[in-house]
């Protein structure tokens, strides 16, 4: 069979099981996310040493360390990914949910009433541990998945696939509902993102250049999220402890990942005295700086920033750092150079907080916390499909409700148009 035969025949078949998985009760849905984790965790060893084999081709293919290093499978991420499982088991079923109803001058009530999407692509780079958090959304909001991972972790993803559609299959529902895709051909990929009459979402979930591939030829609606420059702003009002302790925790904890800070943005009126400090804390956790002249004017060990520095996404322990004459203009580098993902305010100034609040018009604005809480489960959805930087249907981290739509239900007593 061709590939393009294959992603046909497996979407096909996914369509089917969706019209299954739409009409399952709530409790059916969790019984099943609890014993997919649980499976997973039974299959422990299985699960690492299939990853290992991805693990061993990676190094060998000389693949950066953040890449790798979102590649790992290990005991406590397997736990993890079974604990997202049941979080998203506890949470409330959106399917079904009526989200309005009112009554028009004729009598006719009007309600809107939540229904699953149909079928959602998954195509992924890297994390393995997507699989199971996109297969657990994806069937507890009614839907089927069709996961397209990349080849680097193709060991993982399938050995997560298999155990978690043996569930399915244990409790008499379609296995089709979760497919995995097998094969690691490109064309795979072209084949799937043609396929509108069976697939009604693609979600592209890794590096740029990967998501604009997927943008710019698809024929299914894609939510997209191109990179996550995010950015921190240290008003002059700020805590230092509590700034340095949120700086260090959005950039150095985890570099690799797309709600790291990227951009440090301090007020001017601060700039001499926290400047060295949070220079020299950087420098002794291994962070690369990149500063305009001010910041080199106060930490001469820094490098000079170019303009390609504001727009980057590093991915890595390198920062770039701008000293800003007040609110206004963090709020226009924001503006200028983001890329509508998570932004941060530490201030004790509660008029600046509601400011930067009300005028960043990225998916997510915090205030006082690290940028690294821009995640679906630290918010509370459970796990997360993704985080959409574009406004339409969905915007930042995509939990259940962003996996349905909603359909117009009405009730009558015999009326007719006149």
């Amino acid at each position: 069979m061709s590939v393009r035969d294959e992603m046909r025949q497996l979407a096909r078949e996914a369509k089917e099981a969706a019209r299954i998985m739409a009409g399952l009760s709530s409790g059916v849905k969790n019984d099943l996310l609890q014993h997919m984790a649980d499976a997973l965790e039974a299959e422990t060893k299985e699960l690492i040493s299939a990853n290992e084999a991805d693990l061993a081709a990676a190094r060998k293919q000389g693949l950066p360390s953040a890449m790798i290093d979102r590649l790992v499978l290990d005991e406590k991420r397997i736990g993890d990914m079974a604990s997202g499982l049941r979080e998203v088991a506890e949470l409330p079923d959106p399917v079904g949910e009526i989200t309005g109803m009112w009554r028009r001058p004729n009598g006719i009530q009007v309600g809107r009433m939540r229904i699953p999407l149909g079928v959602i692509g998954i195509i992924y780079e890297s994390r393995p541990n997507v699989t199971a958090d996109a297969a657990g959304l994806c069937l507890k909001s009614g839907n089927a998945v069709v996961l397209r991972g990349g080849s680097e972790s193709i060991h993982s993803n399938t050995a997560i696939g298999r155990i978690l559609k043996k569930e399915l299959e244990r409790m008499g529902l379609p296995a089709a509902a979760l497919q995995v895709v097998s094969t690691t051909a490109r064309e795979a990929v072209n084949e799937l993102l043609k396929l509108e009459e069976e697939i009604d979402l693609i979600i592209p979930r890794g590096g740029e250049g990967l998501i604009r591939f997927v943008s710019e030829n698809s024929r299914i609606p894609v939510i997209k999220h191109y990179k996550g420059v995010c950015h921190t702003f240290v008003d002059a009002s700020a805590d230092f402890e509590m700034a340095e302790k949120i700086c260090i925790n959005a950039k150095v904890q985890r570099p690799g990942v797309c709600n790291a800070m990227e951009t440090l943005l301090i007020h001017k009126d601060i700039a001499e005295t926290f400047i060295p400090r949070i220079a020299e804390i950087m420098r002794k956790n291994g962070v690369e700086l990149r500063g305009c002249p001010i910041t080199r004017e106060f930490a001469p060990e820094v490098r000079t920033a170019t303009e390609e520095d504001w727009g980057a996404e590093f991915l890595d322990l390198i920062l770039a750092v701008k000293v800003v004459e007040d609110l206004d203009e963090a709020v226009g580098h924001i503006q200028r150079y983001g890329s509508l993902h998570t932004e941060v305010i530490v201030t004790r100034d509660y008029a600046n907080s509601q400011r930067f609040l009300k005028e960043v018009n990225s998916s997510v604005v915090m205030v006082n916390a690290s940028s690294r809480f821009s995640d679906g489960n630290q918010l509370g959805l459970g796990a997360e499909i993704g985080i959409s930087t574009s406004k339409l249907h969905s915007f930042g981290p995509m939990g259940l409700e962003d996996l349905t739509t909603r359909k117009f239900v009405v009730f009558g007593d015999g009326q007719i148009r006149q």
